[in-house]
């Protein structure tokens, strides 16, 4: 039975190897930027350590439910340059084009050597290739911008509000802005507006439907100059005008690298973020707070389930009533993580398991549009892949454990055999394909005699 037992473990670790360790899945990262596409959450480069930036593109499937401890994720066609702190939207013209916008570029992936070629590339998701586009009237000061967070209206208009050069390790001049920049995709025409607000960096930026958009939190030029989160900062893209909204309700920490999404309802759910010192991190948030943008009022709703831990420098975005959250940093330490975490909006739950909602509930939901067919195509690929690996899997399954009942049987078979003088283990098995036959009054072989017979006399024995 203990050799039963090995097999059965061998087997159990085997599987739990290929399907769990085995899995492509993304190395721990932060600085990344991610944009929605339909059922793909996309996510464009970012630094695994200090020393490594990445040109990689992954996505995660949100087609099919799915348990956050094996995520499905997807590798994709590589940037090309090293890639993060930079800003990306989707198209809302063919809903699957992505534009990268700014970010610190590397000539390629795992190296710090800069390269301002381009500020803004682009990546076809139908056919997964990159193109830079060639953009008239560019503002050269824009060429090293990084740490900023654009929107897109439906017109095709990219805005972009401040930033910062990278300053010091590329012998640039460290400099905070305070323009707007905008791209209308529709021309390729590149404008700057020169505005009177303060300089803002690593803040949020969430476009309302009624074309305001809404600056949460950030920093000024320095790391310790944090804007106080209860003066939202509104731009309204229809007269170009500034205004400011002061926040009533529960006190939220000014913070900066948060993350930021949009309800249906028009509240605006912040997670995570940091405070800095003069040089370092010195805090990293967990909370949930709510912005409602009707009342202009904070709260902090009660959250229920096992919490996601503090991050900074992560992603978020909203796909029907879930928050889903990425990567980032979850110390002070740096120590990136490559886990996802799910906040259920509709009753502020954490969950561990994304599931799909009806076709009655999908209705209630915002349009996801983007490139079905597609996506329809990759699914039906990979569904492939995972039908081949699940029927290999049971025919290998099937031959051990065959293999294994097989090695019981002969060993059971051959543990009731007890050799004895002048016998082999060929004598028992040919007797034990024999039929016996007893001569009258002649006594079977002692060996036979299994069960004695009380009160009854042995013919031979009188």
């Amino acid at each position: 039975m203990k050799s039963l037992y090995y097999i059965l473990f061998f087997v159990i670790f085997s599987s739990v190897y290929y399907f769990v360790i085995c899995q492509d899945v993304p190395s721990p990262r932060h600085e990344q930027t991610s944009t929605l596409v339909g059922t793909r959450l996309y996510f464009f480069g970012g630094p695994t350590s200090t020393i490594s930036v990445y040109n990689e593109v992954w996505y995660l499937d949100l087609s099919s439910s799915f348990n956050i401890s094996t995520p499905p994720w997807y590798r994709d066609a590589v940037m090309p340059v090293g890639y993060f702190f930079g800003t990306s939207c989707l198209s809302p013209i063919d809903n699957s084009t992505v534009y990268l916008i700014g970010g610190r570029t590397y000539i390629s992936a795992g190296t710090k050597d800069y390269s301002y070629t381009s500020s803004v590339y682009k990546f076809n998701s139908k056919t997964s290739q990159w193109s830079t586009p060639t953009i008239n009237n560019f503002n050269s000061s824009f060429a090293t911008r990084n740490e900023m967070q654009a929107v897109i209206d439906n017109n095709g208009k990219i805005f972009v509000f401040g930033g910062i050069n990278h300053g010091n390790d590329d012998n640039i001049t460290t400099t905070a802005y305070n323009d707007m920049s905008i791209l209308d995709i529709t021309t390729m025409i590149w404008s700057t507006q020169t505005q009177s607000q303060p300089v803002l960096v690593d803040y949020t930026a969430t476009l309302l439907p009624s074309g305001l958009i809404v600056y949460i939190g950030g920093r000024g030029s320095k790391l310790v100059n944090l804007n106080d989160i209860s003066q939202v900062q509104i731009f309204d893209t229809k007269s170009y005008t500034w205004s400011t909204k002061f926040a009533s309700g529960s006190i939220i920490a000014s913070r900066a690298f948060h993350s930021a999404v949009l309800t249906q309802d028009g509240n605006i759910i912040i997670y995570g973020g940091s405070t800095y010192n003069s040089t370092q991190l010195v805090n990293v948030f967990s909370d949930v707070a709510v912005l409602n943008t009707n009342s202009w009022a904070w709260s902090v709703p009660s959250v229920s389930g096992r919490s996601a831990p503090p991050l900074t420098y992560h992603s978020a975005a909203l796909y029907q009533n879930y928050m889903i959250i990425a990567f980032g940093a979850t110390s002070t330490t740096n120590l990136y993580t490559n886990n996802i975490y799910i906040l259920d909006i509709q009753n502020y739950t954490w969950v561990t398991t994304f599931n799909i909602l009806t076709t009655t509930n999908k209705a209630k939901q915002t349009p996801n549009n983007g490139n079905s067919s597609t996506d329809q195509a990759n699914n039906n690929s990979s569904n492939l892949y995972v039908g081949i690996g699940i029927g290999a899997g049971v025919v290998i399954l099937a031959v051990v454990l065959f293999i294994t009942g097989l090695f019981i049987y002969k060993n059971r078979h051959k543990e009731n055999f007890i050799a004895t003088p002048g016998t082999s283990k060929d004598d028992h098995i040919r007797e034990t394909h024999m039929s016996t036959v007893y001569t009258p009054r002649i006594p079977p072989p002692e060996t036979y005699a299994q069960t004695p017979m009380y009160g009854v006399p042995v013919p031979g024995n009188n």
